[in-house]
């Protein structure tokens, strides 16, 4: 069995075409900077990797592209869509609606289309990447796993917001919380590292990519976590936000006389360490640019760290306590100087790395050095395989 995973992001579209039989990844890849005359894909087949610049407007022309690279180039690894058993789809945002993974059909298209006001920048990319496949594919059993299904197990006090309950009740306005298949992956995968039970452990999870969120983790079920009711809340990001004082929207809307609309796409794409610094909305980007003597980019970066870090901490008063600091995705993955940076305004509370091992980039390993009295890793995430996985048990 074949299944072809699609991880929609909003600027990126990730995906792997994996062998269940042996949970072998046949091909994968990552289209980058989607709607950026810049646009490019890494395509990886056989230990081969292959860079090609191709500009993709939208995730439908990049999802096009992908399928030539998959059946028709001279790498190409099956001989027509045929081979394909069925797709899986990551989707950020299922509200209330949707928790557990679905098979897809017409109304679970429009249902997450109803809730993409949850997840603008995301979810319509998903709904447009589903019914390309189903267009190119109408024979194959497409299926949905959702960002936020991870976090139901979250406490009611705290994933309620301190407003009228009543919008609640009406709109059903919390804190929902993304990234859920890779806070579950990476969890999971550190506790078989550490040889100990899941339900044992108090994990933060530290996904950091262009978009971020971190996640508490106890006892293999998630407690906490810093996006809320969109994708937008929590930590600042490379060009989102995160977390800021309410009225400072209210009053630019009012002072600019800037519609909710532009609002929003302010927040979210034009914010962040991207919106401090000035420069592109890239971490490798920005931090070229303080290696340069850009003070703005240094400032941005300096907050980056300390954000991250007062987070982490929020998060150990969640959990009383934690055994495993996890970074993970793109940033934490490759971006040494992010994990020192950050791990650095945690001394205080005994974390210390081997500085040595924090030069590796997108490996499996411990970097807390052996006196730190918490444990730091390096994990890289795989939630395509977590989406296969959910997909081959609904098609079966």
């Amino acid at each position: 069995m074949k299944i072809l995973v699609l991880n929609c992001g909003s600027s990126s579209l990730k995906y792997q075409l994996i062998n269940m039989e042996n949970e072998s990844v046949l091909a994968k890849g990552n289209y980058e900077r989607i709607g950026d005359p810049k646009a490019f894909i890494t395509h990886k087949v056989n230990g081969e990797k292959y860079v090609m610049e191709n500009p993709a407007p939208t995730h439908k022309e990049a999802l096009e592209f992908i399928i030539k690279q998959l059946t028709e180039t001279e790498y190409k690894v099956i001989d027509s869509l045929d081979e394909i058993n069925a797709v899986g789809h990551r989707v950020v945002q299922g509200a209330e609606k949707y928790a557990d993974p679905i098979l897809v059909d017409d109304s679970v298209v429009a249902g997450i289309r109803e809730v993409a006001d949850l997840a603008p920048v995301h979810n319509m990319a998903a709904a447009m990447g589903i019914e390309a496949c189903r267009n190119l594919m109408p024979n194959k059993p497409n299926v949905t796993v959702f960002d936020n299904g991870f976090h139901k197990t979250i406490p009611e006090e705290r994933y309620l917001y301190p407003i009228p309950y009543h919008y609640y009740r009406e709109y059903k306005i919390r804190k929902y919380g993304f990234h859920g298949t890779s806070h579950y992956y990476v969890s999971q995968r550190v506790a078989e590292l550490e040889n100990k039970p899941v339900e044992e452990l108090k994990t933060i999870v530290c996904h950091l990519g262009q978009g971020a969120s971190l996640c508490a983790v106890q006892g293999g079920k998630s407690v906490d976590t810093s996006m809320g009711l969109t994708p937008l809340g929590g930590i600042m990001m490379c060009a989102r936000s995160g977390d800021l004082d309410p009225s400072i929207v209210t009053y630019l809307m009012k002072k600019e006389n800037i519609s909710p609309e532009e609002m929003d796409r302010i927040l979210n794409k034009e914010s962040g360490i991207a919106g401090i610094s000035g420069e592109a909305p890239d971490v490798r980007d920005i931090e070229a640019a303080m290696n340069n003597g850009s003070e703005r980019a240094a400032l941005a970066l300096k907050a980056y760290d300390l954000n991250i870090a007062q987070f982490i901490a929020k998060y150990m008063v969640s959990m009383g306590g934690v055994d495993n600091i996890v970074f993970t995705a793109g940033v934490g993955e490759n971006q040494f100087n992010r994990r020192s940076g950050i791990c650095k305004n945690l001394e205080f509370l005994g974390v210390k790395l081997d500085e040595e091992k924090n030069q590796l980039r997108g490996e499996e390993i411990e970097i807390s050095a052996p006196d730190s009295k918490i444990k730091v890793w390096v994990i890289p995430t795989n939630e395509e395989l977590v989406i296969a996985r959910e997909t081959m048990k609904l098609i079966q």
